[in-house]
């Protein structure tokens, strides 16, 4: 065709010319929203060229390009636009569905206060869109939008637009990449006009959850006045919420649900949705507690667990103990879940939920709460997703301006990191509430991702009830003075439609307040005969002392280490990691000494080949950061792995281990979750330096250390943090040991500095067989891995026992002795090495692989053979300031004789944990190792 008529025809195409202005705009819509645009235009945008790397946006000239091709195809079926202003508006109406969907929430009625001061929104008015008063009688064609027809009047398109996202219910989702998850959201949300129809014995149960919110509170108030409750008033809605949720949980199969939340709310939670004996908290208010060992909690920081009884069966339900430290439990609560998922061996997250709790100041502030959606999508920490609420009472303790609080529109933009679609929702409209859950559990389950509600509320009282809100936040409380609790509202809501009198709805209040006062349990959902999902009874009123059998034969040694220590022949590892394994063999026939790598794995083969199962996460927990565990094996053709400890044998324990998201503070949290829900699992956390535990801090100070004195939950998580004084600098030689002596007592936790290979061998195996569930912090080495002196024999790890204390090795005349040197970890091999070089038989040298609990008995049978000795001396490479002198030298002064002297020999007290230079390093060492082994004449 000459090009001269080509162009003609082509300017006189239906896809060019006039028409190019309306293409263009339902482009742009379809780039908005794919399912905004009529199907038959999605089939033709959804055929253009794509931008490597982009899913959808491409460049205009080869969108207008691709255009002219299709006009010039006359065999191919396009869709033409009608001619005439219509057209237009057609394109208008469907870019006004999409502003509602992206932009309605910011015009939702959310407050119930009425509060807010919300801007403008321009996009969601009529003659924004060049619609007029006009167009409200006539009909459009409404896309995707979800009403169950496919033209409407676009003044009831545009009253059920504004019914659906500017109601009681501000729906965020837009922000989500998948079009399958936008497209069911619509569905779900627009075809009911965010506005459902409950029957009349739901509307019920949710009045009976807001009277029971509403009665505790009040009762609590007239029998302990002036006592700190943290009331949930304001935000009552809460409680026929997680009944729903619970309710519909059992009825889609889930059999567990963990909860996690703060204090706010708490004790309401504890009577009215877990089932705890009301008596029990009004004796706990009254201060009469029972006989208990440890040193127990506030009322507001405890857990409890019971059964709740659903149409779908009994759902197990546990409330997780935590501090007030506001968000560090969510990550305590995604572990206790994963645990057990684990337990009933499922992958996709459907038989147990995880439900948090936040504040709207700490959802928005505390940085755990970005860790722990970090870890949602992730293989060693997904839970299948979780359901997350705010109780979004307007204010943080005293802060209510918004931009003292956060940076965000909204407290929970932090969730659209990992594309989670949010609920606002009026606290004040429980059934928008009701809805609102339904849809949240229902988009978790199907796209098995955290979804979050955004419950807007308000707090009738100050941050606790003896505080005084009026002084720093007047305007509210007047507001809050003059407003009717949210049982009233609904009450009056019913009464109106006829489905409860208004002295039926008071009946209600006065029976529960009738069932506060003879003090039995309020919630008829719970079953007494509770059951528990993990049996501790095995591990309970054990200590340190209790017997067990750690040994194994050396052939049963050699044929597991034989097993651990090959992989397949076609499975090509790297040149260094073949060397590795080539020399494991060796040690696994007794033809080499064992190194630490080795012993550490063939620890975790012993225990799975026992049936024990482990898990392990850490930064670098694959391979180790030192390069030497290499539990994983990487082949270098394709990047296939092989794990050798997953294939010990049949029917063995599961090994999994894992490389962390780059987190300590969630991570550990999330590892002592599971700890606390499995006992029977040997379950570890590494540090990649031990320096890097402290951004943990909190975990270590609140649960790990104290979790059992105050709450009764046991927990043997091991913790390896490398440690040790290479000349590395300040943030990568000390882990800290002083913390963790200082966090010491009632026998909380085990605190060890192993220092051989036989010794991490036994240590990790006592962990796990030993009926003990307790903490293990291990001080783990650095340079010890490779260290020539630091070997062991298969007959030392058949043994199998860990030495807390271990005397001096050379044959050294204990009578000749004249100083004893105690110390622990690597320093040993520096002072063994120098006294070895001057050839001294007049000091001995003493170790102490276990910190604590303090081996006095060990001690006792060691120092029994130097009682005539007189000078003794701790060494360590630790500032003075730090590591274990001042934590532990008392136990040292019990030990040594009457009239003894014990010295200090290490570095000076210093404000940062090691120096900076490799020179200054080597000179400090070796003027402490001297200091140690100089006996002054």
């Amino acid at each position: 065709m000459h090009e001269g008529v080509m162009k003609a025809w082509l300017e006189s195409s239906h896809l060019y010319g006039g028409n190019v202005a309306y293409v263009e705009d339902l482009y742009e819509a379809y780039l908005d929203d794919a399912t905004s645009v009529p199907v038959e235009w999605r089939e033709v945008f959804d055929q253009l060229p794509r931008v490597e790397g982009v899913d959808v946006e491409v460049k205009h000239s080869e969108v207008k390009a691709q255009f002219a091709e299709l006009a010039a195809n006359k065999h191919r079926q396009v869709i033409v636009a009608s001619e005439g202003a219509g057209d237009a508006k057609q394109v208008r109406v469907l870019q006004l569905i999409n502003a509602f969907r992206f932009r309605g929430h910011q015009n939702a009625n959310l407050d119930p206060l009425g509060l807010w001061k919300r801007e403008r929104v321009r996009d969601l008015e009529l003659d924004y869109h060049e619609l007029t008063d006009a167009d409200l009688e006539k009909e459009f064609n409404v896309g995707s939008f979800a009403s169950g027809q496919e033209t409407m009047k676009l003044k009831d398109l545009y009253d059920a637009l504004k019914k659906t996202y500017c109601g009681s219910i501000g729906a965020e989702y837009m922000h989500i990449t998948s079009t399958e998850e936008k497209r069911w959201l619509q569905q779900r949300l627009e075809s009911a006009f965010s506005q459902p129809k409950f029957d009349t014995d739901t509307k019920l149960r949710i009045l009976k959850g807001l009277t029971a919110a509403d009665g505790l509170e009040k009762y609590l108030g007239a029998k302990f006045p002036g006592a700190k409750r943290f009331s949930l008033e304001g935000g009552d809605a809460l409680v026929p919420m997680l009944k729903e949720l619970i309710h519909r949980a059992g009825e889609s199969g889930q059999e567990e649900v963990v909860i996690g939340m703060a204090h706010r709310g708490r004790l309401n939670v504890l009577i009215n949705v877990m089932g705890k004996n009301p008596q029990v908290l009004f004796d706990e208010f009254a201060g009469k507690y029972g006989e208990s060992a440890g040193s127990g909690d506030v009322k507001y920081h405890m857990g409890f667990s019971s059964d709740f009884a659903t149409k779908g069966g009994n759902v197990h339900m546990a409330l997780a103990f935590n501090p007030s430290h506001l968000e560090i439990v969510n990550p305590v609560v995604m572990g206790s879940v994963r645990a057990r998922l684990d337990r009933l061996n499922c992958k996709t997250g459907s038989k147990a939920l995880p439900v948090t709790i936040h504040g709207d100041s700490a959802i928005a502030g505390q940085g755990v709460v970005q860790e722990t959606f970090n870890l949602s999508q992730t293989r060693a920490f997904g839970v299948g997703g979780s359901i997350r609420i705010v109780v979004n009472n307007q204010l943080g303790f005293t802060t209510s301006k918004q931009e003292d609080v956060r940076s965000t529109e909204y407290c929970t933009d932090i969730a659209k990191m990992v594309q989670a679609p949010i609920f606002h929702v009026n606290s004040d409209d429980p059934e928008a509430v009701a809805f609102v859950t339904q849809v949240a559990l229902d988009f978790r389950n199907q796209f098995r991702r955290d979804v979050v509600i955004d419950l807007v509320c308000y707090r009738r009282h100050g941050h606790n009830e003896a505080d005084e809100p009026n002084a720093t936040q007047p305007l509210m409380y007047q507001k809050i003075k003059k407003h009717p609790v949210p049982r009233e509202i609904y009450a009056e809501k019913l009464a109106a439609e006829g489905v409860i009198s208004s002295d039926a709805s008071k009946q209600l209040a006065e029976d529960y307040r009738n069932g506060l006062d003879t003090g039995v349990c309020v919630v008829e959902e719970i079953q007494k005969d509770t059951k528990h999902s993990s049996d501790w009874s095995k591990f309970v009123g054990h200590d340190w002392d209790t017997a067990y059998d750690p040994s194994l034969p050396v052939e049963k040694l050699k044929e597991i280490g034989g097993n651990l220590a090959s992989y397949p022949e076609g499975h090509k590892a790297h040149s260094r990691v073949a060397k590795i394994y080539e020399d494991r063999k060796l040690m696994a026939a007794g033809e080499k000494p064992l190194d630490w790598g080795m012993a550490e794995t063939l620890a975790y083969a012993t225990l799975v080949d026992a049936g024990i199962d482990i898990r392990m996460t850490g930064q670098d927990s694959g391979r180790g950061t030192f390069f030497h565990r290499h539990a994983v094996v990487h082949n270098q053709k394709d990047a296939s792995v092989y794990i050798p400890l997953q294939h010990v044998r049949e029917g063995q324990g599961a090994f999994e281990v894992y490389d962390s998201v780059l987190s300590e503070e969630a991570v550990l949290a999330f590892e002592y979750g599971y700890a606390t829900a499995e006992p029977t699992s040997l379950v570890l956390w590494e540090a990649q330096f031990g320096d890097f535990a402290n951004g943990a801090q909190v975990v270590f100070d609140q649960f790990l250390s104290s979790g059992e004195q105050k709450w009764g939950r046991l927990c043997g998580l091991t913790i390896m943090l490398p440690h040790g004084y290479e000349g590395q600098g300040p943030e990568h030689s000390s882990a800290r040991l002083e913390r963790f002596l200082q966090l010491c007592a009632d026998h909380n936790m085990q605190v060890c500095v192993p220092t051989t290979p036989a010794q991490v061998y036994a240590m990790l195996r006592r962990q796990s067989v030993r009926p003990l569930r307790r903490p293990l912090i291990v001080m783990t080495p650095k340079s010890l891995l490779r260290h020539p002196l630091a070997i062991s024999s298969l007959d030392e790890l058949a043994n199998g026992v860990f030495q807390n204390m271990i005397d001096e090795i050379d044959d050294i005349n204990p009578a000749k002795v004249e100083r004893v040197v105690f110390c622990s970890g690597k320093v040993y091999y520096d002072l063994l090495q120098e006294r070895r070089k001057a050839e001294q038989d007049n000091v001995a040298i003493v170790r102490v692989e276990q910190l604590y609990p303090f081996p006095h008995k060990e001690m006792d049978e060691i120092m029994a053979r130097y009682q005539h000795v007189r000078d003794f001396v701790w060494c360590q490479e630790e500032p003075q300031n730090q590591g274990a002198w001042y934590c532990s030298q008392h136990h040292f002064w019990d030990a040594i004789p009457k009239g003894a002297t014990l010295k200090y020999a290490g570095r000076k007290a210093s404000a940062a944990p090691a120096c900076g230079y490799l020179s200054t390093h080597n000179k400090e060492q070796a003027a402490l190792v001297a200091d140690a082994l100089t006996i002054e004449k």
